[in-house]
């Protein structure tokens, strides 16, 4: 990556002034490189989609014997098809796009504490690859088993291609951006905006922040798959504790 070669631009504690003006133009070209960054990943994604939407469907194929998929209008297979892509895209472009975003933010800190964040940017994406997995491996079988078997007495399930690709992309993609929660702690830390203390006092916020969440990115409303995304949730707050734990004592804040 060739900005990590850059040259320091802020002395140990000091940061970059800039106006009003030159925050604004600094943002548009972290936006612009990270849009370029996610156009690249997806044209990539374009050669990748056709697996994609193979491995994508294969959840399905285990509970139905004919895994093909209901198309409702003309274009629909060629947005499903890009839909696909982008998602590849989304995903290949996270080190990036978090590099961009941080770097953005980077003349806030002292040179120490951009050394530890520059350093996290890999764990971004190893934390949403490990959230992906887990909704794929753990959350979903049991989700698509759910769905398609309630009330199956009654409704004759015939899931549409859209339905069924957004629904699966969305859920990867909420459970990897969750599994970074840890990070985002992390950083926060490195700037002095959060301690361990606050977060251990905060438990019983955390407990129902972790229902909300699990309500929202969770397909079902029974209680053992919201179970099965609440407890990665809480262990991961747990988790972000011991690094916001670490992070204050490498930026020298001492107020634990």
């Amino acid at each position: 990556m060739a900005e990590l070669a850059e040259q320091d631009q802020w002395e140990d504690g000091h940061e970059l002034r800039m106006g009003f003006f030159e925050h604004l133009d600094e943002l548009r070209q972290r936006l612009s490189k990270a849009v370029i960054s996610l156009v690249v990943g997806t044209a990539f994604g374009v050669f990748l989609a056709p697996n994609a939407l193979i491995l994508l469907l294969e959840p399905y194929c285990g509970i139905v014997s004919d895994c093909e998929l209901v198309i409702l209008d003309p274009t629909g297979n060629i947005l499903i098809y890009f839909k696909v892509a982008l998602m590849i895209g989304g995903i290949l472009s996270i080190p990036l796009v978090t590099y961009q975003l941080l770097m953005f933010i980077l003349p806030g800190l002292t040179r120490k504490e951009r050394r530890y964040v520059l350093l996290s940017i890999p764990a971004t994406t190893a934390l949403f690859i490990i959230g992906v997995l887990f909704a794929w491996r753990i959350l979903m079988p049991p989700a698509l088993g759910f769905l398609h078997g309630f009330q199956a007495d009654i409704f004759e399930p015939e899931w549409t291609a859209d339905g069924y690709i957004s629904f699966v992309t969305s859920l990867l993609f909420w459970m990897g951006v969750a599994f970074q929660t840890p990070l985002i702690f992390f950083l926060i830390s490195l700037l002095g905006l959060v301690s361990a203390r606050t977060l251990v006092r905060q438990w019983r916020v955390a407990i129902v922040g972790a229902s909300i969440a699990a309500a929202l990115i969770t397909p079902t409303i029974d209680p053992v798959n919201m179970f099965l995304v609440m407890a990665p949730l809480l262990t991961l707050y747990a988790l972000s504790i011991v690094l916001v734990f670490f992070g204050r004592k490498m930026s020298g804040i001492d107020r634990e």
